[in-house]
């Protein structure tokens, strides 16, 4: 029953956010609107829980290494955007990330743990840096940068919780469903780059 629960609650979340985070639209200030910036955009939020995904895929120590690898380059990405130093195909490199790690995940294929950690801490970069050069001018830098960190967290954990919930659902089916999720989204991130 817990897991399903988890289940329903992941695609209410996903379900809940059809346009990307980039609108410049809002006025929230502070914790309330970094917490927000991840959450209400499917491109951010399709890749963060890809995230967990892969991390629960990899298994061992990336459990918790790519998350902290993700939340930890975002942060410096973050710090960036910020200072307004400019980085190239911000976007390409958000949406590339669903694409990528959608891709990574269905193919199942196990990677050295530094590589999966590379390769999350890059799109980390590119996810940091448009939460800091979309931060209202009216927000406090530090509480902004916990609401985007707690968020990721929580969406790397939501991530983690679906992938290890189908493991332990069908162990036989597992590896499908979980790279069949990877499939998904790796889909939805094409469909976001033509839109």
């Amino acid at each position: 029953m817990r897991h399903s629960s988890l289940v329903a609650f992941a695609i209410a979340v996903l379900a809940a956010t059809p346009a990307l985070a980039h609108t410049g639209a809002g006025t929230v200030s502070g914790f309330a609107s970094g917490f927000g910036h991840p959450i209400g955009g499917l491109d951010h939020l399709l890749a963060m829980v890809a995230v967990g995904i892969l991390a629960s895929q990899q298994g061992g120590k990336s459990v918790w290494l790519l998350p902290l690898s993700f939340v930890g380059m975002m942060t410096v990405g973050g710090i960036l955007g910020v200072a307004n130093v400019a980085l190239p195909f911000v976007e390409l490199g958000i949406v590339g990330s669903v694409i990528v790690l959608g891709a990574v995940i269905a193919l199942g294929k196990h990677l050295p743990t530094g590589a999966a950690m590379a390769l999350v801490g890059l799109f980390a970069v590119f996810h940091g840096h448009a939460h800091g050069t979309e931060m209202p001018a009216t927000a406090s830098g530090i509480e902004y940068g916990i609401g985007f960190a707690v968020a990721t967290a929580a969406l790397h954990a939501i991530g983690l919780g679906l992938g290890m919930s189908v493991k332990k659902l069908a162990e036989k089916a597992a590896p499908f469903a979980v790279r069949a999720g990877g499939g998904a989204i790796a889909a939805a991130g094409v469909f976001l780059l033509a839109a």
